[in-house]
């Protein structure tokens, strides 16, 4: 099982460069049920190695001059807050049961699974359904405000389910915003990799970590950003928005069924 976890780690490294996001929705899968860590340690580790992996990513596209830095540090700078308070005012102050029914009962890790999965496939009905649109300034037709909302929105969302949030940020560039799809790629990396690493360093010593395995993870996704990128500008914008859609999609719908419908 740990065989195909490596291999599946560098699929993840190859979607965050691809399609600049995804890279935590394997993760998080792959640490839990790969290398058995319960849903929390797993979330948190996660950060640091999609952290990590999208900071390469977004220098890589940096070069290339397709990251937009403006719109990218007004959707950041709220979205620490928001993580901030998910992590911190949220989640630890959450009991290990939520629920109780009869037989089935909802634990904190189960409820932050759940929330993961569900979110994922909203995310990927939006980009599914969504036409492709061209703008030339962001702010000029939304506003700081609005990138600035949304910003928060996914930090409280990244901080919660502890996910990079690529698979929000995606939609929310691409489909409110109008960005581009390769541009909102690398910049959607640039705001992974620094919600990733902010959520990891405030989640430092509520749980074990495995840094042997993390680190590991991190090198063989690393190499597959590296592959995601190469490929990228030899795939149509479209295609990958409807691509990235239904690989959410998959991975949300089996989370589900896992989490809930087999127990």
């Amino acid at each position: 099982m740990e065989i195909i976890g490596h291999l599946a780690a560098i699929l993840m490294g190859i979607s965050l460069g691809l399609i600049g996001g995804g890279g935590s929705i394997l993760t998080v899968p792959i640490l839990v049920y790969f290398f058995k860590q319960d849903p929390l340690t797993a979330t948190t580790g996660s950060l640091l190695v999609v952290g990590t992996t999208a900071l390469l990513g977004a220098f890589t596209y940096a070069r290339r001059g397709l990251v937009n830095f403006k719109t990218g540090f007004i959707f950041a700078v709220p979205s620490f807050v928001g993580v901030y308070v998910a992590r911190n005012l949220i989640l630890p102050n959450l009991p290990d049961t939520i629920l109780k029914f009869s037989d089935f009962v909802v634990t904190k890790g189960l409820l932050v699974l759940g929330s993961f999965a569900v979110l994922m496939v909203l995310a990927s009905l939006s980009m599914i359904r969504s036409k492709q649109q061209k703008i030339e300034k962001v702010e000029t037709e939304h506003g700081i405000m609005s990138v600035a909302s949304r910003g928060f929105f996914v930090g409280a969302v990244t901080g919660f389910v502890g996910a990079g949030g690529g698979f929000l940020i995606i939609p929310a560039l691409v489909i409110l915003l109008n960005l581009p799809m390769r541009l909102a790629v690398g910049t959607s990396l640039g705001i992974i990799a620094l919600n990733s690493l902010f959520g990891f360093s405030i989640s430092l010593g509520r749980q074990a970590i495995d840094w042997s395995l993390l680190l590991e993870i991190t090198a063989l996704g690393a190499a597959g950003l590296i592959l995601g990128s190469f490929l990228s500008p030899r795939v149509d914008d479209q295609k990958l928005k409807a691509g990235f859609g239904y690989f959410v999609l998959i991975i949300g719908l089996f989370i589900l069924i896992d989490q809930f419908v087999s127990r």
